[in-house]
């Protein structure tokens, strides 16, 4: 595995973002290690903020400092593949499994228990695998814009149609293909999404994520974060990768394990909140298996999050960390 590392210069001065670096090393399933910088914020209960693609822990900064003044300790990764954490060179590199396995040691290197997991698009994808790998180092879970897909409804023989159907879709530019995306015709709406960050040569991050928030802009302050992690294409592979990684299709190689975790789910009995924007259609109307399946969520006060698109923490961060706050003074650790 060949892995490379942003230098550190590309995150100097950035806007709403001081905290002390910190750094854990975990096994990269090859016999080598991989560096994964996290913030380590406060003092109390660990509340575990995973982010998404093609984010990193900058995406927390607006709901960090509610966390730590209510008096918990605010844990934020960034994934393989973003922020500050090293960064294999090749695409193969990046998968689910190997994802869920990093972030799994990443827990187990800090041993932290008693947490809250915030996972929002990939950060519940991956958190919620861990989760339901270690229940009993858990307390509570917020799932916001995200969802733990596992072709539910989808028969078997669709399969092969689905991917002959990829096939046949274009690298649209970020406008087009964000208007495809909306409109989810014939549900292939994401597959325009991977499709573009799959191959779509002008990639740039900040873009895509000013694009997936309400209004669509960011600052330049904001857009030079974003992009800071990736000085080039070559950084780029984990976050071009990430939307193929997305068990859409039936025969994907994580339904079984994703299926397994969704029966590990139905029976976890700890407070689980939903916290999903009205302004996303990636995730929308997500919550709602969440809030039937899981016996967690069962009784719990759900909150729908107005005026924010599909990065709510950007849109509405301290709104959104307030609603977690009042979720865990609401359900206390027993």
């Amino acid at each position: 595995m060949r892995i490379i590392r942003t230098p550190e210069e590309r995150f100097s001065n950035l806007a709403d973002y001081s905290y002390k670096p910190n750094y854990v090393n975990v096994d990269d399933g090859e016999g080598g290690q991989l560096r994964i910088h996290y913030v380590d914020e406060g003092e109390g209960e660990v509340v575990l903020c995973l982010h998404g693609q093609p984010t990193w822990s900058y995406l927390y900064r607006k709901m960090i400092p509610v966390f730590v003044e209510a008096g918990y300790r605010v844990i934020a990764p960034d994934m393989v593949g973003f922020g500050k954490s090293d960064k294999p060179t090749s695409r193969d590199d990046y998968t689910y499994a190997n994802h869920v396995s990093w972030i799994n040691t990443f827990v187990g290197e800090l041993d932290l228990t008693n947490m809250t997991l915030v996972g929002q698009d990939w950060g519940g994808l991956i958190g919620l695998r861990v989760l339901t790998e270690n229940t009993d180092r858990f307390a509570r879970a917020v799932a916001a814009n995200t969802g733990l897909p596992d072709a539910k409804g989808i028969p078997d023989e669709m399969a092969a149609p689905m991917h002959e159907m990829y096939k046949t879709i274009p690298a649209l530019p970020p406008a087009e293909m964000g208007e495809k995306l909306r409109a989810n015709e014939n549900g292939m709406g994401f597959m325009y999404w991977i499709k573009f960050c799959d191959e779509y040569p002008d990639f740039v991050v900040s873009d895509v994520v000013g694009m997936s928030t309400l209004d669509g802009l960011l600052s330049e302050e904001q857009k030079q974060a974003y992009d800071a992690p990736f000085p080039s294409e070559e950084y780029m592979q984990g976050a071009r990768q990430f939307p193929s990684l997305v068990p859409i299709y039936p025969d994907g190689p994580e339904i079984p394990n994703n299926r397994k975790a969704w029966e590990i789910l139905a029976a976890f009995d700890k407070p689980f909140l939903t916290a999903f924007s009205d302004s996303d259609p990636v995730s929308a109307g997500g919550y709602k298996r969440f809030q039937e399946e899981v016996a967690g969520a069962q009784g719990q006060n759900h909150a729908t999050i107005k005026g924010a698109g599909h990065f709510l923490q950007e849109d509405a961060g301290p709104e959104v960390a307030q609603v977690i706050v009042d979720f865990m003074i609401a359900n206390p650790i027993k």
